[in-house]
């Protein structure tokens, strides 16, 4: 939703600007759709060049991140959290009660009863293959630390693929502006020998690609760059959680402290308070019983 505030309050500006010193919209709606075809084509041109089929999709789909926002809210963290702690639970009473939720996870009640952490697969695959290695006496807590360091860089280099795609398009689109404004002066010459007023308007709409280009770069695609960037930095938070909560358990810390840990390692704004948490952890043994 703030995403969309954000737009209109740039349209409204700066259109709500441009009007009250007395400029015209005439000639910008004549000349917007010429302009847009070639700036916007050429930009959509550019973007599946530099992308593969995935590339392309990977980006469309990030594209929602900048009105949904993060994935991942404050009850997410709190139900992933009582999630860690009833599987260190078992882990620690019986492993081999353990093996029936990491091996099959899609039909764990354990899993089960977090619905939206079960459909999240990396979530589900993090939080089991660290538990399964744990099982197999890779237990060293540094070198698992580093693994899922790794593992989690990985992910996120990955997920920045459509911040990146979009900042390049933003990069490039001024200069397509100006491609577009010379063809433009282009068309311009060939009419010199038309009145000041036609050429006048002929000028005008070459300037429209100038403004489109640079409108369009900093106006909207580099904002939706940055801010998909933001939410996937936001969203790698929730796997750093299970990275801190795992290595603290192989550290043999009890249950509250490895908890406790993960809660404390959670991002302020939507980090749990110890008592929500402690009553949640409460009705998590209860379910469990």
């Amino acid at each position: 939703m703030i995403g969309i505030v954000g737009m209109v309050i740039v349209f409204v500006m700066v259109f709500g600007g441009y009007l009250a010193a007395g400029g015209k919209m005439g000639i910008i709606l004549k000349s917007l759709p010429f302009e847009l075809t070639m700036i916007g084509g050429a930009a959509t041109g550019a973007f599946i060049i530099s992308n593969d089929i995935g590339g392309v999709k990977h980006t469309l789909k990030d594209i929602g991140k900048v009105f949904k926002g993060p994935k991942w809210q404050s009850s997410d963290y709190q139900d992933l959290l009582c999630l860690l702690f009833e599987l260190i639970r078992i882990a620690r009473r019986n492993p081999v009660d353990l093996e029936v939720h990491i091996e099959a996870p899609a039909d764990s009640p354990v899993f089960g009863r977090y619905p939206k952490i079960q459909a999240d697969q990396e979530t589900v695959d993090l939080i089991c293959d660290t538990l399964r290695s744990a099982s197999m006496n890779y237990d060293d807590p540094h070198q698992v630390e580093d693994v899922l360091e790794k593992r989690m860089e990985a992910n996120v280099h990955h997920a920045l693929h459509s911040s990146h795609a979009l900042q390049t398009i933003a990069d490039g689109l001024p200069a397509l502006g100006i491609v577009a404004a010379v063809l433009g002066v282009i068309k311009t010459m060939g009419s010199i020998d038309q009145p000041p007023e036609i050429l006048g308007k002929l000028i005008g709409g070459a300037l429209v690609g100038t403004f489109l280009g640079v409108f369009l770069a900093y106006g909207f695609v580099g904002p939706f760059a940055v801010k998909v960037k933001s939410v996937v930095e936001d969203e790698a938070h929730f796997h750093g959680l299970i990275r801190e909560v795992l290595v603290a358990n192989l550290h043999e810390h009890s249950i509250n402290i490895c908890i406790e840990v993960g809660r404390q390692n959670t991002p302020g704004h939507l980090r749990p308070s110890f008592s929500e948490l402690e009553n949640a952890l409460k009705e998590a043994k209860q379910a469990a019983a």
